[in-house]
């Protein structure tokens, strides 16, 4: 049996693409644009402007397991303890929470599109 969405449970479905707005984004810097946040669950678009990198030193830990796919673009992500990863468009990866990590280096030509679940 099929369940359905009662009127007050949910609005209106809330459409969009994965790829609205690239324009106009600052140079330099990393964009985020959260898609949905709930108690628990964030799901971000990340973009990283061509050749980006997370800067020398720098590491993210984040506090909750983080899975990423990217859309489009490449990148070469350092997690600590372990050899560089150079995931392409379709590749994911799940980073357990605590585990130190940061982009090296992305795409010198276009932009990189990430896709975040932080939960």
């Amino acid at each position: 049996m099929q369940q359905m969405c009662s009127t007050d449970q949910v609005a209106d479905p809330v459409r969009g693409h994965i790829l609205a707005g690239l324009t106009g984004l600052p140079v330099g810097d990393e964009s985020f644009h959260v898609l949905l946040e709930r108690p628990g669950a964030k799901i971000e678009r990340i973009v990283s402007p061509p050749g980006f990198s997370t800067p020398a030193g720098e590491w993210m830990e984040e506090a909750t397991e983080e899975f990423v796919l990217i859309i489009e673009g490449r990148a070469r992500l350092e997690v600590e303890g372990t050899a560089p990863l150079d995931p392409n468009p379709g590749d994911h990866l799940r980073i357990p929470a605590g585990c130190r990590h940061r982009v090296a280096s992305t795409d010198e030509h276009h932009a990189t599109i990430w896709l975040a679940v932080h939960c």
